[in-house]
């Protein structure tokens, strides 16, 4: 292993080289760590390292609970969208993973919701809570302004600052991706069969432990990023047959001639009209200067923002795939339409102009 030394800038990496048997090695305590989970700490939060009889008589008593009595444990929404799938290393109010939590069961509870405490020494988490994350820090109270971290981690976690007196408990105006706010959220914590019945996927049996709602690469990704039955679902239809405009991504306009030659095995070529006709508006027309190109693709793009609606059902009060491009309803006349107030009415003093060189 190389370490500092001469020719070594500051803050440059180490270079850690193994051979096989220490590949080797490494393999097999990353594997420990998956397998052991919480267990592999005591009560005092240190690690602690099992024999290799310990470790086969733990997994012989643990493995048959985990494929039969697995948790899914996740932060959803109000609407039933999973926004955080929990897993192993995601912490807790109590700043504690949720590996350190008690995630093993001889027997499933009966009783709803299902607890899941810290097993921690001395911490007072009666049950798992997932708290999201703002940056490098988790979010702040409205109450208070400070963090979650300086909180009390006992329900309804009050302010543990000593000047803090105005803090009941721990309340946010935190704003979910999914658009709903962080009061609109709650821990959902059920069975296999309770997943299945929701409709949302439950992956593999693994041996793991703390897996929690983890069931493949995308839990990873956030709910309303996640195009499974338990985020916002696979696209349809409509959504991938929508013709390429200037208000998509820039890699969807830069394949706009080799998705055409791919459909036009299958479509009309009248049908393409709308992707031949943005293809040709992209170019610049004989005569026009930048100024002006950029001018009239502007207006054309706020114009589309304007009249273009989405090939949803507007019936359908679920969240389902959005589009990529906004809704009509959603855009407001002034923004697209400058000069005069759209409603006739003069606007208020307080917005008129009062800056210098205006004459009243």
């Amino acid at each position: 292993m190389a370490g500092r030394g001469r020719g070594r800038g500051r803050g440059a990496p180490f270079n850690v080289q193994f051979d096989d048997a220490g590949q080797k090695s490494i393999d097999q305590y990353w594997m420990y760590t998956r397998l052991v989970g919480g267990d592999m700490y005591d009560e005092e939060g240190r690690e602690k390292l099992m024999s290799e009889e310990e470790l086969c008589k733990y997994m012989k008593e643990k493995l048959p609970q985990r494929l039969e009595n697995r948790l899914f444990v996740s932060w959803s929404s109000s609407t039933g969208m999973d926004c955080k799938e929990v897993g192993p290393e995601t912490p807790c109010f109590c700043q504690h993973r949720f590996k350190q939590h008690k995630t093993d069961f001889d027997k499933i509870p009966t009783e709803r919701p299902i607890l899941l405490p810290c097993r921690v020494k001395n911490c007072k988490c009666a049950a798992y809570h997932y708290v999201p994350m703002s940056g490098g820090q988790t979010i702040r109270c409205s109450a208070c302004k400070h963090p979650a971290a300086e909180h009390s981690e006992k329900e309804p976690y009050p302010c543990k600052k000593p000047n803090c007196q105005k803090c009941p408990g721990f309340k946010s105006s935190y704003s979910c991706g999914c658009g709903e706010p962080y009061y609109n959220h709650g821990m959902t914590v059920e069975t296999k069969s309770e997943r299945l019945a929701r409709g949302h996927p439950v992956g593999q049996d693994v041996p793991f432990a703390a897996m929690g709602g983890l069931t493949g690469f995308s839990s990873n990704l956030e709910g309303y990023q996640r195009m499974d039955p338990s985020g916002r679902g696979a696209p349809n239809k409509e959504f991938l047959d929508q013709d390429i405009t200037c208000q998509d991504d820039a890699y969807l306009r830069a394949h706009v001639n080799s998705l055409q030659a791919k459909r036009n095995a299958n479509m009309l070529v009248d049908d393409l009209g709308g992707e031949i006709e943005e293809q040709e508006s992209a170019m610049k027309r004989e005569g026009e200067t930048d100024l002006e190109f950029f001018e009239r693709r502007y207006k054309e793009r706020r114009k589309r923002e304007l009249w273009n609606i989405a090939p949803v059902d507007p019936s359908s009060q679920s969240i389902t795939t959005g589009v990529r491009h906004q809704r009509a309803s959603e855009i407001q006349v002034g923004d697209i339409m400058p000069g005069p107030n759209p409603t006739g009415r003069n606007p208020p003093k307080s917005a008129r102009g009062r800056g210098r060189g205006v004459k009243k």
